[in-house]
């Protein structure tokens, strides 16, 4: 048995029991980590639009597909008539769930609520990526839009999944989108079930129902999946990948964009000096976590914030250098005495909080404190909620917040940094701000050439591993697990996209 069955085992039986029971004909049920924020999860509030994305509920402007390309999703085209106007022609015939018409004056009533407080799909995020001084219709198939300023990622913006086409809600149809899948039911933190629409425009889909179940631990899942009691696990444990794949399972596994890394608390306590972030970075072995905490299966090391498979990957290797490490905490004022590093005549203590969600996170963060312990310097670790640490390290009570995000969930490379290191960003938890770093962000919305932005993005990312601004560990490749008979599926770079018209589950 598996290091992770063996730590579930206890809690199996219980926590499978509140998973569904044997899938129904034409239904695949789908386990993953994190589930819905209400009955009904608009999917413009939060991150709601991925999980109704996913499983093919709603659909975007635009759409990413899996070499990491811009193409018309709903719209037929995109054109700039200005630098900052965008006219977007949409498909014809295209219906909503309850068969009425997708007009541009449709488009526009479903994204004006993301810049308006006062309603539920209200989303700053959002807002910021699209920027827009406003939208018009010009006639029932063109939408055009103005933007406050020039910007470069609006095109790719518009397949971010919170950018949802819907139309009017009502009793029969909660969420009106145009997807292969209608939405029927959410229970919070539980459940999401989705069943097919029959009239999608590309052709009935292979799928009468698809439930998405929610098991917050990975080895609770794994056990599900060997039961029979799920068909499609999303992030399986990758210590347990391989073995899994011998019983006949299926494995799916491929590069993504997301990667684990450290937010640091440049606030206050050790990692707001510089010197102490970039000792820590140097103190990682990086390979030697891929190696344990992955199996080798799941990711490679990471020394910039974009792995290659984007594009936009600065040429910055991962360094693991534990006598440079200690040259910089000497430099930052600390005094080793024995084995340990004493700062303002104290031992050296950093507290990393990090979340069980994905199986990975514990084990590197617990080798990460090893790493530390290597060169004298104690880590403590705490293992919670994603949005408790997040508090945590916000109110400065924590040093290191080990957490996985997707690098480029729309293609482009700014959002997600603007959102994590601007001085402003929207998860700037850890308060760091340099105003060369927010130039330069700026500057990547304001440039349209590819050459020209790469170049920036580049600096972006040396600015990012010269001052540690956050500490980049490993870019992962998801793996997931299936039953035999599931064709039509694999693993989409952005995460964003499972479930299409083309997806089958037979015996």
């Amino acid at each position: 048995m598996s290091f992770f069955s063996r730590l579930a085992s206890a809690a199996a039986l219980s926590l499978i029991a509140a998973l569904p029971a044997t899938a129904q004909e034409g239904s695949l049920t789908i386990s993953i980590g994190f589930g819905p924020t209400a009955e009904v999860p608009d999917p413009r509030a939060g991150y709601n639009g991925w999980m109704s994305n996913q499983t093919g509920v709603t659909e975007t402007l635009m759409g990413i597909d899996y070499e990491m390309k811009l193409y018309p999703r709903l719209a037929e085209g995109i054109a700039q008539s200005s630098p900052t106007t965008w006219r977007v022609t949409l498909r014809d015939g295209l219906t909503f769930h309850d068969r009425s018409a997708v007009t541009a004056q449709a488009v526009i009533d479903a994204i004006a609520p993301i810049a308006d407080e006062e309603h539920e799909g209200h989303n700053a995020r959002i807002a910021g990526l699209l920027d827009l001084a406003g939208m018009s219709a010009d006639g029932d198939n063109v939408v055009v839009f103005e933007t406050n300023s020039p910007n470069a990622a609006f095109p790719w913006t518009l397949s971010e999944p919170g950018i949802a086409i819907l139309g009017a809600a009502s009793e029969a149809f909660p969420i009106n989108a145009t997807g292969p899948f209608v939405f029927k039911e959410a229970v919070p933190e539980q459940l999401y079930r989705v069943e097919a629409n029959d009239n999608y425009r590309l052709g009935a889909p292979g799928l009468e129902e698809v439930r998405v179940v929610v098991s917050t631990n990975p080895a609770t899942a794994a056990l599900a999946f060997e039961a029979g009691e799920v068909d499609l696990v999303i992030n399986y444990p990758e210590t347990d990948f391989t073995r899994i794949k011998e019983t006949g399972a299926q494995g799916f596994s491929a590069p993504t964009a997301r990667l684990y890394f450290y937010t640091v608390n440049a606030a206050s306590g050790p990692m707001a000096n510089p010197l102490i972030r970039q000792a820590v970075s140097y103190a990682i072995d990086r390979e030697g976590i891929v190696q344990a905490a992955l199996s080798g299966v799941g990711g490679e090391a990471a020394g910039t914030v974009y792995p290659a498979g984007t594009g936009w990957a600065a040429d910055i290797a991962a360094s693991y250098d534990p006598a440079r490490a200690e040259a910089l905490l000497a430099e930052a004022g600390a005094v080793k005495d024995g084995d340990t590093w004493m700062l303002n005549d104290e031992p050296l203590e950093i507290d990393i909080v990090t979340y069980s969600s994905r199986a990975a996170l514990p084990p590197t963060a617990e080798l990460t404190q090893a790493f530390l312990s290597a060169i004298g310097v104690k880590a403590n670790i705490t293992v919670g909620e994603w949005g408790a640490s997040n508090d945590a390290i916000a109110a400065g009570e924590a040093d290191l917040f080990l957490q996985a995000w997707v690098t480029t969930p729309q293609g482009d490379p700014g959002a997600v940094l603007e959102t994590l290191l601007r001085s402003d960003g929207g998860s700037n938890a850890g308060q760091y701000a340099n105003a060369k770093l927010d130039a330069l962000l700026d500057d990547g919305r304001l440039t349209f050439d590819h050459d020209g932005r790469k170049a920036i993005y580049d600096e972006v990312q040396q600015i990012i591993a010269d001052d540690a601004a956050i500490i980049p560990v490993f870019h992962v490749s998801q793996t997931n697990v299936g039953v035999p008979g599931l064709t039509g599926y694999r693993v989409h770079p952005t995460e964003t996209y499972w479930i299409t018209h083309e997806t089958k589950l037979t015996e």
